[in-house]
C-alpha cells in the first residue's frame, strides 16, 4: 500500500484568503526557560487545507459536527481538469458515495501573488452532474470551488456534500480509485475546519 499526503503544510508561509488575518504561529515556551517546547498557534476554520460545511454559507445548513465519522472516509477518484477555468470534465468514472477530487494544478502557484487570481470553478453544470452522482465530498487543488455567487458551493451544500479546498500533491493519483480519508479538526457546530487529507493507493 502507497500512502500520499495531500495536505498543504501549515506555517508561516502558508497563504490566507485575501482579508482574512493572517495566521499566528509563537514559541510560548521553551525547554531551555520551561522545561517543554509549546507553541501556539492560530488560524481561521478555512485555512490551509480544509473542509466546507453546510453552514459555511447556508444558514440553517449542517456543520461539520453534524457530519458522521464514515462521512469523511471512502472511495475516491482523481479528475484530470487542468487547463479548464471552467471545470466541467467527464464524470463516468464516479461512482455513488465517492470522494471526488479535481486535479487542476492551481496550487502549484500557493506561494505566488497569482494564486489568488483565475482560479478555475466548479461549474452549476458540474454540481449538478456530481449531485446526480450522489457523491459524498467534492474536492480541488484551488483555494475555492467556485466564486461569488458561489452557486456551486450552495448546490452541493443544499445536498449535504462536503467541500475541501487547498489540497495539493493530486498529480500521482491522477485518473487513479483509491481510499481516502479527510480528518478535520473535531471542532464542534464547526463551518469548516483545517484537515489532514491522505490517499491510500
Amino acid at each position: 500500500m502507497k500512502v500520499f499526503d495531500l495536505t498543504m503544510p501549515i506555517d508561516s508561509r502558508t497563504p490566507v484568503f485575501p482579508g482574512s488575518p493572517k495566521q499566528e504561529i509563537r514559541q510560548i515556551s521553551t525547554i531551555k526557560e520551561n522545561g517543554w517546547n509549546e507553541t501556539r498557534i492560530a488560524f481561521n476554520s478555512h485555512f490551509s487545507t480544509h473542509v466546507d460545511a453546510p453552514f459555511h454559507m447556508i444558514e440553517n445548513g449542517k456543520k461539520l459536527s453534524d457530519f458522521p465519522i464514515d462521512s469523511f472516509v471512502g472511495d475516491a477518484v482523481v479528475i484530470d481538469a487542468r487547463n479548464q477555468r471552467r471545470i466541467e470534465p467527464s464524470l463516468d468514472e464516479v461512482m455513488p458515495g465517492d470522494i471526488v477530487f479535481f486535479y487542476t494544478g492551481h496550487s502549484e502557484k500557493a506561494y505566488s501573488a497569482g494564486f489568488y487570481k483565475n482560479n478555475p470553478e466548479i461549474t452549476k453544470k458540474t454540481a449538478d452532474a456530481l449531485i446526480a452522482k450522489k457523491i459524498k465530498a467534492v474536492g480541488l487543488d484551488s483555494y475555492s470551488a467556485d466564486n461569488e455567487p458561489y452557486e456551486a458551493h450552495k448546490l452541493l451544500f443544499r445536498r449535504g456534500i462536503l467541500i475541501v479546498e487547498n489540497l495539493v500533491n493530486l498529480a500521482p493519483l491522477n485518473g487513479k480509485r483509491f481510499v481516502c480519508c479527510i480528518l478535520p479538526l473535531k471542532v464542534m457546530d464547526a463551518d469548516g475546519a483545517p484537515c489532514r487529507v491522505i490517499g491510500m493507493l
